[in-house]
């Protein structure tokens, strides 16, 4: 099977459609349904199940699948080693971030980047950090910056820590227990023992969520069964709708600082004995090759999260 016909078989998987993967690999749709038909007569095996809603894999087909993505990771890595070997006249890096790093970080690197490699191609991939690391895991990406898990980190990938982020509790201006905050030394803000906010209505993300997960730690840590009112996806919503009074939310104080509402939230820091933080990282695949592009990169980023010390 040649790394073409993978690409076909990968593609066609990832777009659950023969004419989306054809646009997308720049063929014409009836010869890319030939190929996958020669293909799976040369396998003896069917692929794909076609449904009135789309492809999806057979069994046989999950296996080329995971096949066909690791083979392009090898090759895409030889091309990469070649690259370095012609000094990087020409390259390509794809890496991984959140949206909100995408926002706030790269900007400033990408500028010094462009300035020195200006011949090096770059693709940006934006997604929460669970799909993050299940994308690094299929060689869709070189590396990631997200936020690295402190409970359970995937075996498969490394994690090198950049800055840790505390997170605070968000609620409306006037609340009784901001009275019941103190002023410790070493925090930003008032501390409030998280204790206090049993029976509280709680604004929280999705469970798929990293935000939630730390959330989730917390108040199982302070023996807590969250009061939930309202799940919702997108941070910026949670704390506008805190300040308003609707909730209570944590947020990252990184995110919280970023955002700005009519009725901004009072922020309170949380006692450090809840681990109420997530650690910024740069996340790699374990036995993966990294460029000299990929590696320039990542310098940069190192320069920037240059480690200061932080209140909480």
């Amino acid at each position: 099977m040649t790394s073409r016909e993978l690409e076909y078989i990968k593609t066609v998987a990832d777009e659950k459609s023969i004419s989306s993967a054809a646009r997308k690999l720049y063929i014409a749709q009836p010869s890319l349904s030939q190929s996958l038909q020669r293909i799976e007569e040369n396998l003896g095996a069917k692929l794909f199940n076609r449904t009135p809603s789309g492809l999806t894999l057979t069994y046989a087909g999950e296996r080329c699948y995971q096949m066909a993505c690791q083979v392009l990771k090898i090759y895409s890595d030889f091309e990469a080693e070649i690259s370095d070997i012609n000094q990087l006249k020409t390259g390509r890096i794809v890496m991984g971030t959140t949206n909100h790093l995408g926002t706030v970080i790269l900007p400033e690197i990408l500028l010094e980047f462009k300035e020195n490699s200006p011949s090096v191609e770059l693709e940006i991939l934006e997604d929460n950090t669970g799909n993050l690391e299940a994308k690094l895991l299929t060689g869709a990406m070189d590396f990631a910056l997200l936020h690295a898990p402190k409970l359970a980190p995937n075996p498969l990938l490394n994690y090198e820590f950049l800055s840790e982020d505390p997170f605070v509790i968000a609620l409306a201006a006037g609340h009784p227990l901001i009275e019941k905050a103190q002023k410790k030394p070493g925090y930003l803000f008032p501390v409030l023992d998280v204790r206090l906010l049993k029976n509280e209505p709680l604004i929280l993300l999705h469970p798929q969520q990293r935000i939630r997960h730390v959330s989730d730690a917390i108040l199982a840590k302070a023996k807590i069964t969250p009061n939930i009112v309202l799940t919702i996806k997108n941070y910026e919503t949670a704390q506008r709708l805190a300040g308003q009074g609707i909730g209570i939310t944590f947020l990252p104080m990184d995110y919280a600082a970023l955002t700005y509402a009519d009725h901004p939230p009072v922020l309170l820091s949380i006692d450090e004995s809840y681990s109420p933080s997530w650690d910024l990282s740069i996340a790699t695949l374990k036995g993966g090759f990294l460029s000299r592009a990929d590696q320039y990169f990542l310098e940069l980023v190192r320069q920037t999260f240059a480690q200061e010390p932080n209140d909480k």
